[in-house]
């Protein structure tokens, strides 16, 4: 009997302890809304400092036309997300959603207080254009039927949408016989090119403004960024073209093979360089869930704000409905990102110009901007040669300027200081008289090979071997001078980082190998990063060494782990620094931060208000900032008085 009573009694705290969080999860339910609400609320009142966006494929278009249910999750979602803009598909691999459906979508977002715009994936499917012989799904864009079935679509969506975007596929690897013939002695690369810019005129831009001459014609590129000059995607001619140039900052997770072990600087990477090219006509960022573990997506949304967008574009809205964990990091997180979006707009981010000139080969040095990101370089990429920089750096993409020979010379007479890449020295076509002028005496020529790396021992004051395989580009035998980084392999010494020039004119030597398209062919990838690198693994005095030789006069100097980024958002009237952490555990950092007054500045965390202790350690010209950052986390350090 006792027993009994026990259990009963057991059963019935059970009872009321479920009705009792029965009752308080209803009493929440009101709250959350409110909260949603607030959020959407606000987010609209910011549109203009940032706004979120969503692109619905071809096939959810449908749903929503005909599914009552879908579109109440979907309005659901876009409140609760602060989404305020809807890129509406009309096709996809083949799949057209019908004139009538794309108006009824249109005009029940509009009626929801939606903005609108209109959007294609040029990609194959069923008896829609002709799929190209080559390794991806993307159109032989040669073909008479590819080019008649996309100017009919873009000429009909004209009618419905005033703004109108190009998804990533405007792009082609066809190699049948049809293109062969077409193009003639052109390299691929130049013949793909010269095809889609006279097609975006011919079937994308000028059908479009034929039935609606105020449309705005958006192309959007893709990430892969060093690739583009392969597959057509003209980064001189489209942004002449286009109304407005979008770009991919979809980097994903940065350690699985699926998407490519892409870096999450790249987004920053892409959407600068891009941004320097097409200027005024700049738009928003666009990134998606694909491979995105925890805090992935989050990254890419900071990256893209750090690069200068104001609207970030999340593909897809079915990925959206079924949910992720960043979302509601994303949310709980937007006015922060607006901040800094805000900030980034009065004061773009500073650092070492790194200059690839559109349309450029990257050769051995391929995604290598993304890397030395991720070593706390502050690389800002520029598609011109950067004259008045004091700090220039330049790798295997500066080959592609004619006058690079001329421009080198003229820097080297300002003092400049000069880092430059192997394989530049190789590939460049006065690359003899370059190196001349740089002061290399050895022989540069590209023969990629692994060594071990090789730091100081605190113990014997020498340097001793490591675990950490480096790629190197070209056997650089040298006798270890102070600042230099070796690597040895076969018990021969190679530089990983070399010291040349003079002390007024200091330049360095970066030996290293990313990937080739050798390396792309070796494993079938086309696009992304074909492996990891032990670039990143780097610590210690290489790592400290190879940020020193990027070092620009009256910069900031971060000193920590690798796999941290630095941004300097500094100006004549502001100064702060956003310091990221995509390491899995975390990472405690110090900047050496100049200052020219007697007493040092003050700095404040803006994201969580606290004011962060400096200490005058470092003489009167340099004061020290320590911050420790959680794993995949970030600070915003910023002066508090200026």
């Amino acid at each position: 009997m006792t027993e009994y009573r026990i259990a009963q009694s057991s059963a019935e705290i059970r009872q009321r302890f479920w009705i009792s969080l029965w009752f308080a999860c209803l009493s929440l339910v009101p709250t959350l809304a409110l909260s949603h609400e607030s959020h959407y609320e606000n987010a609209l009142a910011r549109s203009s400092d940032l706004r979120l966006s969503v692109y619905a494929t071809s096939r959810q278009v449908e749903q929503l036309a005909t599914d009552q249910d879908a579109r109440d999750r979907a309005a659901s979602a876009i409140r609760r997300m602060g989404i305020s803009k809807v890129f509406v598909e009309v096709h996809r691999s083949g799949h057209v959603v019908p004139n009538s459906q794309l108006i009824a979508v249109r005009d029940w977002l509009l009626q929801q207080g939606i903005q609108v715009v209109g959007g294609i994936a040029t990609v194959p499917g069923g008896d829609f254009g002709v799929r190209q012989e080559g390794p991806l799904d993307w159109f032989n864009w040669q073909n008479q039927k590819t080019q008649q079935d996309l100017q009919r679509v873009v000429h009909e969506a004209a009618t419905i949408f005033d703004t109108f975007i190009v998804d990533d596929f405007f792009c082609t690897g066809d190699v049948s016989k049809e293109s062969q013939i077409a193009k003639g002695d052109r390299s691929w690369g130049a013949y793909r090119r010269e095809l889609l810019s006279h097609l975006a005129h011919s079937v994308i831009v000028g059908p479009a403004k034929e039935a609606n001459p105020a449309i705005t014609m958006i192309v959007k590129y893709p990430q892969w960024y060093d690739r583009f000059h392969l597959f057509g995607y003209d980064t001189v001619t489209f942004p002449k073209i286009f109304d407005q140039v979008w770009v991919g900052t979809e980097t994903r997770g940065r350690s699985t093979q699926r998407f490519g072990f892409v870096q999450p600087y790249e987004g920053f990477v892409n959407f600068r360089w891009l941004a320097g090219i097409a200027g005024h006509k700049i738009g928003g960022a666009w990134f998606d869930h694909g491979d995105c573990r925890e805090y992935d997506f989050l990254d890419q949304a900071y990256m893209s704000v750090l690069a200068g967008a104001r609207e970030l574009v999340f593909f897809n809205l079915g990925d959206v409905l079924e949910g992720h964990p960043d979302h509601e990091k994303v949310v709980a997180q937007f006015d922060q990102l607006a901040d800094l979006a805000v900030a980034v707009r009065n004061q773009p981010a500073q650092g070492i110009p790194a200059y690839k000139p559109p349309n450029s080969d990257p050769a051995g040095d391929m995604y290598l901007l993304d890397f030395l990101g991720m070593l706390g370089v502050p690389i800002v990429p520029v598609h011109r040669f950067p004259e008045e920089a004091e700090t220039i750096f330049l790798p295997a993409h500066a080959a592609a300027d004619p006058q690079l020979l001329s421009h080198v010379r003229k820097a080297r007479d300002r003092g400049t200081r000069l880092i430059v890449t192997t394989s530049l020295l190789s590939t460049a076509p006065e690359a003899n008289q370059l190196a001349s002028l740089l002061g290399v005496t050895q022989t540069i020529r590209s023969e990629p090979f692994s060594a071990k790396l090789m730091s100081d021992s605190s113990e014997s004051g020498k340097h001793e071997p490591t675990d950490i395989s480096i790629d190197l580009e070209s056997p650089l035998q040298i006798d270890a001078q102070a600042g230099d980084v070796l690597c040895t392999v076969d018990g021969l010494q190679h530089a990983l980082l070399l010291a040349a020039g003079t002390s007024e004119c200091p330049t360095a030597i970066l030996n290293t190998h990313t990937f080739s398209q050798a390396d792309f062919e070796r494993v079938g990838e086309v696009l992304l990063c074909p492996r990891q690198l032990g670039l990143l693994e780097l610590s210690g005095q290489p790592l400290d060494a190879v940020r020193a030789a990027f070092h620009q006069p009256r910069a900031a100097v971060l000193k920590g782990p690798s796999c941290v980024s630095l941004h300097l958002l500094v100006g004549p009237a502001a100064e702060s620094y956003v310091v990221q952490n995509f390491r899995e555990q975390s990472a405690e950092v110090t900047l050496a931060v100049p200052f020219r007054k007697e007493k040092p500045p003050q700095f404040v965390e803006v994201f969580s208000g606290q004011e962060i202790p400096a200490s005058d350690t470092l003489g009167k010209t340099n004061t020290t900032l320590t911050v420790s950052i959680p794993a995949r986390g970030r600070v915003w350090l910023r002066r508090a008085k200026w």
